[in-house]
């Protein structure tokens, strides 16, 4: 359970700080949008500086579990870089509160902070500078900093889609659109012009565990709704848990801010996949979601990409 209320506090700093910036985080606000107490708050935390390098190590976390493994899995540089990035980046599409803290906002950060986004760019700086060992024998190797501009140029492309989201419905700028130029941005030094053309033209590596291929019947391409790991966990709360409330699906799936959670029901309603059946009730009753015929099929794929649905996190079963 403690585990559980220190996720919902760092989700919850990481909304804020999305939102408003690291300046205008307060731990009033912060408590109030994770639904916790001071007590709770400083049983996990020292302070709120602290709970702000916790929700950055979060979100490290969260991207180097997808990012980190892609990247292993290959045995060339290259191909490892691919994987990695295009994980990165649905990282990014998936989780933008998250993602915002930490290529974003923790610029403004305190010194613990900088000193942690320093430790993690230095980590990325060595595996893009592993691309001097792919170089042709022909080609003069390019010094180790050019490492660091790569890493830098990514990481503002990055930082220029996660702001576009204030002005744009952040589904119709994936980041992960800018697989193809970023990978030119990267390979350029160490492959030269031409591996990096052709990177401009070819297609983001599939995400990992992508065995569960949904085939015919994935709607969302069509709608404008990616099948995301987020949508994954909501509809396999849903699955385990018909008849299920916003609140109850969100709780489920580990979503903290009840805007995302309202939204994506409403995404999932428009494409199909689930159905609300209090409109059948008395008006103003909480919403009750089942999944539809289509988003049984859909449900069952999700697991061949994101793995099973995680332990239940408490509460009883809502009735079926």
């Amino acid at each position: 359970m403690e585990d559980i209320q220190r996720t919902e506090i760092l989700e919850a700093t990481a909304a804020i700080v999305a939102e408003r910036g690291i300046g205008n985080l307060t731990l009033g606000d912060t408590l109030a949008r994770a639904g916790a107490t001071r007590r709770v708050f400083y049983g996990q935390f020292d302070d709120l500086d602290a709970c702000l390098l916790a929700a950055f190590n979060l979100g490290v976390e969260r991207a180097a579990e997808r990012v980190a493994p892609a990247y292993l899995a290959q045995s060339r540089w290259r191909d490892g870089i691919r994987a990695a990035l295009a994980e990165l980046l649905r990282f990014v599409d998936d989780e933008p509160a998250l993602a915002r803290l930490c290529v974003v906002h923790s610029l403004s950060g305190g010194p613990a902070l900088l000193r942690r986004r320093a430790a993690v760019q230095a980590v990325l700086w060595e595996v893009i500078d592993r691309g001097r060992s792919e170089s042709a024998a022909s080609r003069t190797d390019p010094p180790a900093v050019v490492a660091e501009g790569v890493v830098g140029g990514v990481l503002t492309v990055i930082q220029t889609r996660l702001l576009a989201q204030d002005a744009e419905p952040p589904d119709e700028r994936p980041a992960l659109e800018r697989f193809g130029a970023l990978m030119n941005l990267i390979v350029l030094p160490y492959l030269g012009a031409g591996a990096a053309r052709r990177e401009l033209v070819r297609p983001a590596p599939a995400p990992r565990g992508a065995g569960g291929d949904l085939g015919a019947c994935d709607p969302f391409e069509d709608h404008g709704v990616r099948l995301t790991y987020r949508t994954g966990r909501v509809l396999q709360a849903i699955a385990r848990y018909p008849g299920a409330s916003n609140r109850e699906v969100a709780e489920r799936a580990g979503i903290v801010d009840q805007g995302q959670i309202s939204k994506l029901l409403t995404r999932l309603e428009t494409v199909g996949v689930i159905a609300n059946l209090s409109e059948r009730t008395s008006r103003g009753a909480p919403n009750a979601w089942r999944l539809t015929e289509l988003g049984e099929r859909v449900e069952r794929g999700v697991e061949g990409r994101f793995g099973p649905a995680p332990t239940d996190t408490g509460g009883s079963p809502v009735p079926g």
